[in-house]
């Protein structure tokens, strides 16, 4: 099996893997818990790769494996409605939960408990090594060998790994296009959504409004942008008013 890889130089995440570190050579519980795709399972898979994970949303097999072994990972453990029926006694079980019902539960039934840190709550120096890693996953997986520069707007950390994996795709893939591809896909749209008596009209923003804000974001002034676009500034300043554009 191809070892597990956890990025982070974060000192909060540091403390975890030394906690969880510990609990390798000690019966106890121990419980993740953090938003959903922040890493928790992937951190816990590197420390533990040869333990059993099972899914808390399965009960029947989680009880039989509880029954049978004395250490198991413990995943979706929100999922879990009855807690206080697990049986944790001189077992080793790590549990990795995007949130907790019952603090005070939680609390009895685990010796430790760890918080992982949101990406919004991390360095930059550590979101910038999680970007790095999937800039160069991802242009592997998709076989192009485009150069992206992303700058903070670009980056969409609202749901963590998820978004920012998701907003590295965006880039890439829109970087990549050539004049035929924006062609295409204007067509493939406008073929779907085209109707009605003033379709001319209705349609022209999906041309005007991207290119005023390329324009805006390259040139940084109103005057050039009109003096490049051929246009006059009063002109321009109508069109930004209303597009909506900030």
């Amino acid at each position: 099996m191809k070892p597990v890889q956890f990025l982070s130089n974060s000192i909060k995440i540091d403390n975890i893997i030394k906690g969880l570190t510990l609990s390798k050579s000690l019966f106890v519980s121990a419980i993740l818990i953090g938003e959903s795709h922040t890493g928790k399972k992937t951190l816990v898979k590197s420390l533990f790769p040869k333990q059993r994970f099972i899914d808390g949303r399965d009960l029947d097999t989680l009880n039989r494996v509880l029954e049978n072994s004395n250490e198991v990972i413990i995943y979706n453990f929100e999922a879990i409605s009855n807690i206080e029926s697990l049986n944790f006694e001189n077992k080793r079980v790590i549990a990795i939960a995007n949130m907790v019902k019952s603090t005070p539960l939680i609390e009895r039934k685990f010796a430790f408990i760890y918080n992982m840190p949101s990406l919004r709550d991390r360095d930059e120096d550590d979101i910038n090594i999680l970007i790095d890693y999937f800039i160069k996953d991802i242009k592997k997986s998709l076989m192009i060998d485009t150069t992206i520069d992303l700058s903070s707007s670009d980056i969409d950390l609202s749901e963590n790994i998820k978004s920012l994996k998701s907003s590295i795709y965006k880039k890439l893939i829109l970087n990549g296009l050539k004049q035929d591809d924006i062609e295409n896909i204007l067509f493939e749209y406008l073929y779907k959504n085209i109707e009605g008596n003033n379709a001319y009209r209705e349609n022209l923003s999906l041309f005007e409004k991207p290119l005023i804000q390329a324009g805006l974001k390259k040139f940084k002034s109103q005057l050039k942008l009109s003096s490049v676009l051929g246009i006059n500034r009063n002109t321009l300043r109508k069109k930004i008013y209303e597009l909506g554009i900030n």
